[in-house]
């Protein structure tokens, strides 16, 4: 996650004489001050532009060409896109030791293929994993890279290694430029209720986890959330994602304030909780992923129950009821985040529409007390920590409304 300017609310009126809300040069007023603070932001952050991220064929590209041109006793492999469901029946008829042939010989390809069994897959993602760590450890000793260039390679490298370490659940992995990934936190095949924690803006494989502020980053929100759920209710079989499966966008700029990467990650994402396991899902969606959120809502399979946004600059909508899902939608934020000082509406492409904590949307507004700052969430001993735990596991009745939200509950209570 990355820092950002602080600034007063431009909407606010404080010292402009603007006309009553509601009135026909409101409107006007309020587009021309958003886009004002758009350029404001952007002339503070560098013009950060919308990119074309680089194309370049990666070790997965690479992967993926091998993978077409195989077979295992005969028979052609699976599409990439093919239907979980079918690569599911295709790993099944196959032998242990031709699962894991497949697993060793295309490790990339198989460690993030939806369908194929979980632990094949953490698998696969250990000995890509271990073939990337390797490729940046020789990239820290070479010369024709600059001295920023080799940093990079070491950190790159010291990441893999953390990732390595005994007890990761790495369910999907691609080295591939800034990079991806997703962690299981739990026994994924044996849960019921499966959460996924959508992070934001600056996600990628070097802040995928962070050893200061461990809950500001995917890895450690995920991890926390799962600790909260055992404690919360131990009986019920849980498992977390942090799914950073997604190319986020970098630093503050027009990538951030508008939804083209969001579009594409929601199809990611819509993918990834197809393959899922269990009977229920509930999202947990962080500042831009509750963009990925709101734009996956419409897609998204029955056994979504509930989609969370915390610290969000909006979902792509006016109002709840038009993301087309029925799962509960619930909204947080904490007094001190910046975000909502960010014009929630949308003009000429930029801004993500209507704030989901306003009461005018109408989600369920969650207490986020204890919490401070815009990735302080999922902190241990907030009440948006213990409020997620609650959504997760069904216990409802349990949820802390915000004070301006009393009658956020009236859902069932807990069911298996």
């Amino acid at each position: 996650m990355t820092s950002f300017p602080a600034f007063s609310n431009p909407l606010s009126g404080h010292g402009i004489g603007l006309p009553p809300a509601g009135s026909p040069g409101a409107n006007v007023w309020r587009a021309v001050l958003a886009l004002a603070v758009v350029l404001v932001l952007l002339a503070t952050t560098g013009w950060t532009a919308i990119r074309e991220h680089d194309g370049t064929p990666g070790p997965y590209a690479a992967g993926l060409l091998a993978w077409e041109k195989g077979s295992i006793a005969g028979r052609s492999l699976p599409g990439p896109d093919d239907r979980p469901g079918s690569v599911a029946r295709f790993f099944h008829s196959l032998s242990t030791s031709q699962q894991e042939r497949l697993a060793d010989r295309y490790p990339l390809v198989v460690g993030n293929l939806g369908g194929a069994p979980v632990e094949l897959r953490y698998r696969a993602n250990h000995t890509a994993l271990l073939e990337a760590r390797n490729v940046e450890r020789k990239r820290m000793t070479d010369e024709r890279l600059t001295d920023d260039g080799r940093h990079t390679a070491g950190r790159r490298m010291h990441r893999f290694e953390s990732m390595l370490q005994p007890g990761r659940q790495i369910l999907a992995f691609d080295p591939t430029g800034r990079g991806r990934a997703a962690e299981v936190f739990g026994n994924l095949d044996e849960a019921r209720r499966v959460s996924v924690v959508v992070p934001g803006v600056d996600t990628e494989l070097l802040s995928f986890e962070k050893s200061e502020r461990p809950y500001s980053a995917p890895s450690g929100m995920a991890r926390a959330l799962q600790e909260r759920q055992r404690t919360a209710a131990p009986e019920v079989p849980t498992a977390t994602v942090a799914w950073a499966d997604y190319t986020a966008p970098t630093g503050l700029g027009v990538e951030a304030a508008s939804g083209n990467l969001a579009e594409d990650g929601a199809e990611r994402l819509n993918d990834f909780v197809d393959a899922l396991p269990g009977s229920r899902v509930a999202l947990f969606c962080h500042s831009y992923g509750s963009v990925v959120c709101g734009d996956a809502a419409d897609e998204l399979p029955q056994r979504v129950t509930d989609i969370t946004a915390s610290g969000s600059p909006g979902m792509r909508v006016d109002h709840a009821d038009d993301l087309g899902t029925s799962a509960r939608i619930w909204a947080v934020r904490d007094r001190d985040d910046w975000i909502a000082d960010v014009p929630h509406m949308e003009v000429g492409g930029l801004g993500h529409g209507a704030d989901p904590v306003s009461p005018g949307f109408g989600a369920r507004r969650l207490s986020a007390n204890s919490a401070v700052g815009h990735t302080g969430y999922y902190v241990p001993g907030t009440d948006s920590l213990d409020n997620f735990a609650e959504i997760a596991t069904g216990s409802y009745g349990a949820v802390t409304c915000a004070t301006s939200d009393p009658g956020c509950l009236g859902v069932p209570t807990r069911s298996l």
